[in-house]
């Protein structure tokens, strides 16, 4: 049970997911969130009478204890923590798609101010695996940075896709913590360093992610899923039309074990059991969350759980007492205990009622109709799955097929398929007309991955004159290349990509042909798996990828190039506008109006130039970052390509030869795995 301890209404708005609680002077918890118009607000009403005089921050007009942080750029992410263990307080660190800056709220000046072409979508502070120091570790276009409290860049690496969500867990229980990113591409990635150690694939983009306890963290999607996670393990999950804005581990009951605390779009707050997902607690705000965390903000020596709205309501709450624990498990057993009842109640009705038509039927109908009525079927009915693969036709694209087959003269009635991430809402229902129905039936199943999914099947089965039918349920595996059919050499061209490497197994040389990059990266990492091969260096090309690619870099080039001039012909126009502003007042004091108004008119056409140039920049931008998020992507393929040292060699190497701008250096290393000859 949580109790409300304090509110506060700030007339600051607050951006969703960027709200932080940090000592700024090592001593006074303070609310830092993102604002609106490029600023950051810093909420301290311990020291009321502190002033800020330098530039970067300014009192806030609305309220004496807020501070504002000017950062004149949209904030897209923003964490509080220790980064310099040396300074004895916490720094804050703020994001945009252009920048990074690590921010010494108490001393008003920056520790470092970094450019980061990748961007920065999500951040996270603390210690990743053997580095000793801090690291704020930003997640980008692809890329993950973490960078020092000096903004040395000690950390590297590339995943999938676009980052949205990161935190740091001992994953592997091993005391040394792991990277947990989540990205658009559905997949939950554990970097162990640079190296990936698991992946968990979703149904949805993963919008938040938190450590619990141990190996065991929550996570959030883009559909309204949260859940819990115990490694590899999905322990529970729910789905909710709204969203969930924020997620944070709370013990709210004194129990020693944290709960999951969701804040959502509706403005909703609930906490749920980690090991069952019932809520056992909620509360309700007037707008949507933007962000739940922690800190003892009475600084009375507990620890509040802090909940804030976009629109600035701020409430703390104050877990339960071990009194209250008693109280609320011996309820909660109650609740469970009356749920349960209350189902089995339900279903001994639903029974009753079916063994009362069947006795109506009986009476009425002779024996065989009455039977086939009540969906009767022989004792050894069986159900039959085969899976293969339907190459198509002109009229429907290549698929999967599931054959669902009765071993007598039954029929199917319906199928329901529960699966993730195949069919749109998770499940599919197959109805066949009356004309249609048959002993078997067959649906074509289009997996968007290539990764194993369980298919759960529900077949309704009886007769074509029944009116209760019996459910078989059953689960399949569809496995992970199931969209794929294997071929006789002469019936098409080999490809001319490939991938040749030598493993300590029966067939020792393999070789696989295939234009994908992603597929045969995906076969690699599964042989790998599958016969535990911890390194594996191979010969790989893809003259086609390559091409494309070498463009890519081309492209790339000529962006940095147009981004420069650019900005320097920014920094010329600023200079004249001063220069152009100084003349014109010059003029308007000695009452020239003529020459007054030709500076103000010169002034009016070198603001159109620069608003053009401005969108032109900004063009210029997301074409860089589209050719960036290219790059980042094949060098995470070419990585996939090998296994163990030799993958986290490549990628090392690739970003070397990108820093160096040395192009064939780079396409040798992703042909052989390195860049001597």
């Amino acid at each position: 049970m949580l109790l409300p301890v304090f509110t506060l209404k700030l007339r600051h708005k607050i951006s969703p997911r960027m709200v932080a609680v940090g000592r700024y002077d090592g001593t006074h918890p303070c609310l830092a969130a993102a604002t609106q118009a490029g600023k950051v607000f810093i909420h301290n009403p311990h020291t009321r009478s502190q002033h800020f005089s330098a530039s970067r921050v300014f009192q806030s007009p609305l309220e004496s204890d807020v501070s504002l942080l000017n950062i004149n750029q949209a904030v897209s992410c923003l964490t509080a923590g220790v980064l310099n263990p040396e300074l004895g307080y916490d720094t804050l660190l703020v994001g945009t798609q252009t920048n990074l800056l690590a921010y010494d709220v108490y001393n008003n000046s920056d520790l470092f101010y970094r450019e980061v072409a990748d961007g920065a979508n999500a951040i996270v502070l603390g210690t990743l695996g053997d580095i000793s120091s801090p690291l704020a570790i930003i997640g980008g276009n692809c890329a993950l940075q973490g960078f020092d409290h000096e903004g040395n860049d000690l950390f590297w690496t590339v995943t999938g896709d676009n980052v949205h969500s990161l935190a740091l867990c001992d994953f592997d229980s091993d005391g040394k913590k792991e990277l947990l990113v989540g990205s658009e591409d559905f997949d939950i990635r554990v970097f162990k360093e640079d190296e990936i150690v698991a992946e968990m694939t979703e149904t949805e983009v993963i919008t938040s992610l938190c450590p619990m306890y141990g190996s065991r963290f929550g996570y959030a999607l883009s559909n309204g899923t949260v859940g819990v996670y115990d490694k590899t393990a999905r322990y529970w999950r729910i789905k909710s039309k709204n969203h969930a804005m924020s997620i944070h581990a709370f013990d709210l009951n004194s129990d020693g074990v944290c709960e999951l605390i969701t804040g959502w779009s509706n403005g909703k707050v609930d906490a749920r059991s980690d090991r069952t997902g019932e809520v056992i607690f909620k509360d309700n705000f007037s707008s949507a969350i933007a962000g739940v965390v922690e800190g003892d903000y009475r600084m009375d020596g507990h620890i509040q759980l802090i909940c804030c709205s976009v629109d600035g309501e701020i409430r703390g709450y104050l877990p339960g007492t071990p009194e209250m624990r008693g109280n609320i498990m011996d309820t909660s057993v109650e609740q469970d205990l009356i749920r349960e009842l209350s189902q089995k109640k339900q279903n001994l009705l639903l029974e009753l009622r079916n063994y009362e038509d069947n006795a109506k039927a009986e009476l009425s109908s002779p024996l065989s109709e009455a039977d086939g009525h009540r969906g009767v079927i022989p004792a050894n009915t069986k159900l039959h799955t085969a899976l293969s693969v339907n190459l198509g036709s002109a009229a429907q694209a290549a698929h999967t097929e599931l054959c669902i087959s009765t071993s007598n003269d039954t029929i199917i009635r319906a199928v329901l398929i529960f699966a993730e991430g195949v069919f749109l809402g998770e499940s599919h229902v197959v109805h066949p007309s009356i004309h249609n129905l048959s002993s078997s039936i067959r649906i074509p199943i289009t997996p968007p991955k290539d990764v194993p999914v369980d298919l759960h099947l529900k077949t309704f089965v009886g007769y074509r004159s029944s009116t209760q039918f019996h459910v078989f349920e059953l689960t399949r595996q569809l496995p992970r290349f199931s969209m794929y059919a294997l071929t006789s050499p002469d019936s098409a061209s080999e490809p001319p990509s490939y991938v040749n490497f030598i493993i300590a197994e029966r067939a020792q040389r393999i070789t696989i042909n295939t234009d994908d990059i992603d597929l045969a990266g995906d076969i690699i990492q599964s042989m790998a798996s599958f016969f535990g091969i911890e390194d594996l260096q191979v010969e790989a090309d893809f003259p086609v990828y390559f091409e494309e690619l070498r463009k890519v870099l081309v492209k790339v080039d000529e962006y940095h190039s147009v981004h420069q001039k650019l900005s320097a012909d920014m920094a010329d126009n600023s200079n004249l506008i001063r220069s152009l502003l100084v003349r014109a007042e010059d003029a308007r004091l000695m009452r020239d109006m003529k020459t007054m108004k030709s500076r103000y008119m010169e002034l009016y056409d070198l603001n159109k130039d620069l608003l053009n140039g401005y969108k032109i920049r900004c063009n210029n931008h997301t074409e860089l970052l589209g050719s960036l998020k290219a790059v980042n992507q094949a060098i995470q393929r070419a990585g996939r390509l090998r296994v163990g040292k030799p993958k986290n060699q490549v990628i090392s190497a690739c970003r070397d030869a990108i820093r160096s701008n040395n192009i064939n250096t780079l396409f040798r290393i992703m042909r052989v795995g390195t860049a001597s000859s």
